[in-house]
């Protein structure tokens, strides 16, 4: 078993929404381990929020896989380029979609430029988010609960209807949700409230799609390091974060990845409609 970093970590404030090569410790998205073993060859997958962090895992181990990845992000472009960088060494292509995923219009044409490059898509991984931390309900302002919910839940919607027509049968639709979705933490109340809608939005449309035979999913990570937490969270946390898990540390981002390959796959062929724990110890429901 790998050995992982331990809390506490350096304070490390960062501007909103963070960048990865600014972390320290660096997260682990399996640069340097991920071994692929063609699970996912000849696939074709759209992952948001793939610059770096969770997305960064997935979309290298996809690539490893043998799928053909884009990737949607808001405007990390040295993250994004860096992610593009390992899927093009591990053989395959990376489509970069910069844009603010809140704006109605920029979720579709996320999902147009995606088919217009590759011809369809066979995964879909919903995993751009949005989250700050607040102590009191006074705190939150009307546009910063908005903009939570079109980021983290209304984007998912306009994305899957959006695709829906571009996934052949036996697509994979995998959204990212949270350990939050099962035991909200109150100082993440706005991001804490969209992840139990993903949850079950996640639950409701494997329902409406399952005579189309398109499987749908969720993740439910625990604390990830990931650049969300030094971007988002008060410096105490940032420094013990992931110290209260049974592990001890928050998980890494390779860590994470194993999960979305085999919902992508066709190994996961009579799964769907199910919320997958990834953390560290802790049990949701």
């Amino acid at each position: 078993m790998p050995s992982y970093p331990t809390p506490p970590f350096p304070a490390q404030p960062q501007k909103v929404p963070g960048t990865q090569h600014k972390m320290d410790p660096l997260p682990d998205c399996g640069e340097h381990s991920y071994t692929g073993s063609g699970r996912l060859a000849g696939k074709i997958a759209l992952i948001t929020g793939g610059d770096s962090g969770i997305g960064r895992a997935v979309a290298i181990a996809y690539a490893r896989e043998g799928a053909d990845v884009a990737i949607a992000y808001l405007d990390e472009h040295e993250d994004a380029q860096e992610t593009a960088r390992w899927v093009e060494k591990a053989g395959r292509q990376c489509l970069l979609l910069p844009g603010d995923l809140a704006d109605k219009q920029t979720c579709y044409e996320v999902v147009a430029k995606t088919v217009g490059k590759f011809g369809r898509i066979d995964v879909l991984v919903n995993n751009a988010a949005f989250q700050m931390s607040h102590e009191t309900l006074e705190e939150i302002d009307d546009d910063e609960w908005v903009k939570t919910f079109d980021i983290n839940i209304t984007a998912i919607f306009r994305i899957c209807q959006a695709a829906l027509p571009s996934m052949p049968k036996g697509s994979s639709i995998i959204n990212t949700s949270s350990v939050n979705s099962d035991d909200p933490s109150p100082s993440l109340l706005a991001y804490a409230t969209t992840k139990g809608a993903i949850a079950n939005f996640s639950a409701g449309l494997a329902q409406l799609l399952g005579s189309k035979g398109i499987r749908v999913n969720s993740v439910a990570p625990g604390p990830i390091w990931t650049p969300l937490i030094p971007a988002t969270m008060p410096e105490d946390a940032v420094c013990n974060f992931g110290s209260k898990t049974p592990l001890g540390r928050p998980g890494q981002p390779v860590e994470v990845a194993p999960i979305y390959v085999l919902l992508g796959s066709d190994e996961a062929s009579y799964i769907t409609g199910s919320r997958y724990a990834v953390t560290g110890g802790k049990p949701i429901l």
